[in-house]
């Protein structure tokens, strides 16, 4: 590696793959292999390739703008931070505090999503807090902390996809969303192993599975239980391990009993003689995994769809035992770290729950605050959402351009736009940052160092390869520069420091004892071992500072690695790769089955709305697409919305390849071209939704809230399909 390069990781999704910066004559910088880093091993998507192109002044913010006269205008720092305050100010004098609001984003590193919580919480006073990742993984999120009692997404390193015998893969297209992973499973199956994809379109990660299922969309809850029903009918259950490690089978059991195949071939429209061969191929092998995403975690069942997974993996033995277990991919960069470190509505550093008297106590402390001042738990996002301009009257928005990403999207956008003030931290003009009082440009990935946390559980350290353009800041420094504006006592900035490694030590202390347990970790270890596993406490026997802290204890490392005996005899923890190898992080140490039945969809189809939406992504965009659209090569392989529907529905339509096609839900209309394919069911279209505008698939997703995680139903709502007259 030259000597000029910087090592990093990619600003995108959650694998947070490793790369290096090497500087460029402009002022630029070039992506090269990174190969050291284990995820990636140097391979990278067209997105990880193409991402310094947004680092050009021609694509970025490069001034904070403020509206004036109807148009958003260049004005200096100190003008639009005042104006900042001011509308802040004034809505919470008038208002009160939790009439001011704050949304950030699953892309800001663990030190500025902490940062931003305890600013909503300290200098704003208000519990109206939450991000963006509520829309991704919060399903999982509640199933997991249900079952295991603790929530991470992957507890055991993607290295050990390979070695396992079966892997059922449930509503990921992996081969797009995240590229590099791929190899994994092709490993996997190189290995003798064998991979189950669950998805109703058959995608490109479909096409690499030994059997594809094609279940009808919002039915995976009724799949799994059907799934289990076999195993207990065939004999399949680990009755031993069902005993000494499980607790509620009885009750879940009769659940799956009543789930009969015959009766989950006509909910799903995947056959019997499918539904026994998956149970077949996921039991032989002595190890197996399950592995959830996005297509049974965004419905309005999604907690019980993935309890019910994880209900499979439990009744076989399959979860807490070296090369098995249930995990989450979970999409956005930092979406793991993020949720762990105070943005979402309930919860504090460290994974702690807000309502929880000792963690407000610990937390309090290390802020230097009286417990009894901290907000108790807010709106989940899309109620947050919902609520602007009648509740809440302004809003701190960092990271996120729901206008674009939240369902139900032109409601939400006529909700922005009733705001009393709107301030938007970011590095592009998104649609949401357009219609903002406020916008302030602030630095991006190679700009800054900072932490994330990635899917494995693993935190990591982005460094700075370049400086940012003059007129950028920090949203550190933003936040920095607000508290001393509008704390309630003098010198409050000094509580929000603008060095991320600064924070990071504040971070730790935060975390320590809590469930993501972060006390042991430092930026030096970060860049000596490549990133390190949480829980990892400051000291090997899960000692920490705080006298309140409740007991996060859970596996010691394996003994996969012969390092690991070392650190702990010289008192260093060496984190925590694979958890719950010997007891779960529940009070007795046991796993919880979750007694979960089928229920329907939120909005069935029906003779106005016959068919069937389910949304995603494509491999040339990401998210709401604020970045990935403004980058030529992207473009250029996916430059704008479709329609994916069976010859049988576009023969219906008279709609020819390309045609411009209408979805009408009860929300609205969305318009793409037609693309034509027998790799999705009859009953059932799909539209990416990174586009706004006209093609924006999120006008049509319903809102219908999981009653649990308060995950909307993006993956499934009824709408009819019209051909486009010239």
């Amino acid at each position: 590696m030259p000597n000029s390069a910087t090592p990093t990781h990619c600003p995108y999704c959650a694998l947070q793959c490793g790369m290096n910066l090497t500087p460029l004559q402009d002022g630029g910088v070039a992506v090269v292999e990174r190969p050291d880093f284990p995820v990636n091993k140097g391979a990278l998507c067209g997105k990880g390739r193409t991402a310094p192109a947004v680092l050009a002044s021609s694509v970025r913010l490069t001034s904070p703008l403020v509206r004036s006269g109807g148009a958003l205008v260049p004005a200096t720092w100190d003008e639009a931070l005042d104006r900042i305050a001011e509308g802040l100010g004034r809505t919470r004098t008038e208002h009160g505090p939790d009439a001011c609001g704050v949304f950030g984003g699953g892309g800001l590193t663990n030190e500025k999503a902490y940062n931003l919580g305890k600013f909503a919480r300290i200098v704003l006073g208000t519990s109206q807090i939450d991000y963006n990742g509520r829309f991704c993984m919060s399903s999982a999120a509640a199933a997991g902390i249900k079952a295991f009692g603790l929530d991470r997404g992957l507890p055991f390193p993607l290295e050990d996809i390979p070695k396992t015998g079966c892997v059922i893969l449930v509503g990921s297209n992996l081969a797009e969303t995240m590229p590099p992973s791929l190899r994994f499973f092709n490993e996997l199956k190189e290995n003798g192993g064998t991979l189950i994809v669950v998805d109703p379109r058959r995608t490109k990660t479909a096409e690499q599975a030994d059997l594809h299922l094609m279940p009808r969309p919002g039915t995976d809850l009724a799949l799994a239980l059907g799934l289990l029903h076999l195993v207990v009918a065939e004999g399949r259950v680990d009755e031993e391990y069902v005993q000494e490690r499980t607790v509620g089978w009885e009750d879940a059991r009769a659940a799956a009993m009543a789930h009969w195949p015959e009766f989950v071939e006509r909910i799903t429209g995947v056959s019997v003689p499918q539904l026994r061969e998956a149970v077949r191929m996921f039991c032989e092998p002595e190890n197996a995994m399950v592995l959830t995403a996005r297509g049974p975690e965004q419905q309005s069942k999604g907690t019980d769809t993935v309890g019910a997974w994880i209900n499979l993996c439990l009744a076989t033995g399959r979860a807490g035992r070296p090369l098995s277990g249930y995990g989450c991919l979970t999409g956005q960069g930092n979406g793991q770290g993020g949720r762990e470190h105070g943005q979402k509505a309930d919860q504090l550093p460290g994974y702690r729950k807000l309502d929880d008297p000792a963690a407000r106590r610990h937390v309090a402390g290390v802020w230097g605050v009286d417990p009894d001042s901290l907000p108790g738990p807010g709106r989940s996002a899309y109620e947050l959402l919902d609520a602007l301009g009648t509740d809440i009257r302004a809003l701190l928005l960092m990271a996120s351009n729901p206008v674009v990403s939240a369902p139900r999207a032109a409601h939400i956008e006529e909700r922005i736009k009733s705001l009393d003030f709107l301030a938007v931290c970011d590095v592009v003009l998104s649609e949401t940052a357009a219609l903002a009082d406020v916008v302030l440009p602030v630095t991006q990935w190679a700009e800054e160092t900072g932490t994330t946390t990635n899917l494995e559980g693993r935190v990591l350290l982005r460094r700075r390869a370049i400086t940012p353009p003059e007129g950028i800041r920090s949203d550190l420094e933003v936040m920095h520069e607000l508290a001393a504006r509008l704390g309630a006592e003098p010198g409050m900035e000094k509580k929000f420091p603008t060095d991320p490694e600064e924070v990071f030590e504040e971070l730790r202390r935060a975390s320590a004892g809590g469930p993501a347990d972060y006390s042991g970790i430092t930026y030096r270890r970060l860049i000596e071992e490549n990133g390190v596993f949480w829980p990892c406490p400051a000291a090997a026997d899960g000692s920490n500072a705080s006298d309140d802290s409740e007991d996060a204890s859970l596996d010691a490392p394996g003994d996969d690695d012969p390092g690991q005996a070392d650190d702990l005899a010289a008192g260093v923890h060496p984190g925590t790769p694979r958890l719950f190898l010997d007891r779960f992080a529940t009070p007795d140490g046991k796993a919880r089955f979750a007694p979960v039945s089928h229920r329907a969809i939120a909005e069935e189809p029906d003779d106005e709305y016959p068919v069937l939406l389910t949304t995603g992504r494509v491999v040339a965009q990401y998210q709401s697409g604020a970045q990935t659209r403004r980058v030529d090569e992207l473009n250029a392989a996916a430059p704008g919305p479709f329609v994916e529907l069976h010859p049988r529905l576009a023969a219906r339509l008279g709609a020819a390849e390309g045609d411009p096609v209408a979805v009408v839900s009860r929300r609205g209309r969305a318009v793409g071209a037609a693309r034509i394919t027998t790799g999705i069911r009859p009953d059932t279209v799909f539209m990416p939704f990174h586009w706004p505008g006209e093609g924006r698939a999120n006008t049509l997703t319903n809102p219908a809230l999981d009653p649990t995680s308060r995950m909307p139903e993006f993956k499934a709502c009824a709408v009819r399909v019209e051909a486009v007259k010239p």
